[in-house]
């Protein structure tokens, strides 16, 4: 039987490691299976296809992550099959330019209607959500 290169983050990387496994190393999902469910749900792209949570990937392999209304477009640089703090995550994939400022643009846009109350702060009450009906009611 042959062995794969083992290894951490610390030296040496493998050739290949598991799709599903490097997302949770790399910290895009908190768990694996969160992965697999963004993988199986064409959330993440592997140079441009749609790919199986078992797909071996390699250095410099082109992911495309979306989650939420957030988009990464990231290169992998590195491979760990140990998950560490974020800041040594980050070390895992270089982030493209222009994926990394629409999500923040994204993210200021949100904070502006947040802050200009387009956004509510609090889920409406029992006596908010009987009026909002009653205006949804009535408008027809």
């Amino acid at each position: 039987m042959v062995r794969q290169a083992e290894s951490s983050f610390d030296g040496a990387s493998a050739e290949r490691m598991r799709l599903d496994k490097w997302l949770w190393a790399a910290r895009f999902f908190k768990t694996r299976q969160l992965a697999i469910e963004a993988i199986n749900g064409g959330k993440v792209h592997l140079n441009g296809q749609r790919v199986k949570p078992g797909k071996e990937i390699g250095l410099d392999a082109r992911l495309t992550i979306t989650k939420d209304q957030y988009r990464w477009d990231v290169t992998v640089r590195a491979l760990s099959k140990q998950r560490r703090p974020a800041a040594e995550a980050e070390r895992l994939y270089e982030e493209d330019a222009n994926s990394r400022e629409q999500r923040q643009a994204l993210v200021a846009q949100q904070r502006e209607d947040r802050e200009a109350g387009l956004q509510p702060d609090q889920r409406p009450t029992k006596r908010d959500r009987r009026l909002i009906h009653r205006f949804k009611r009535d408008a027809l």
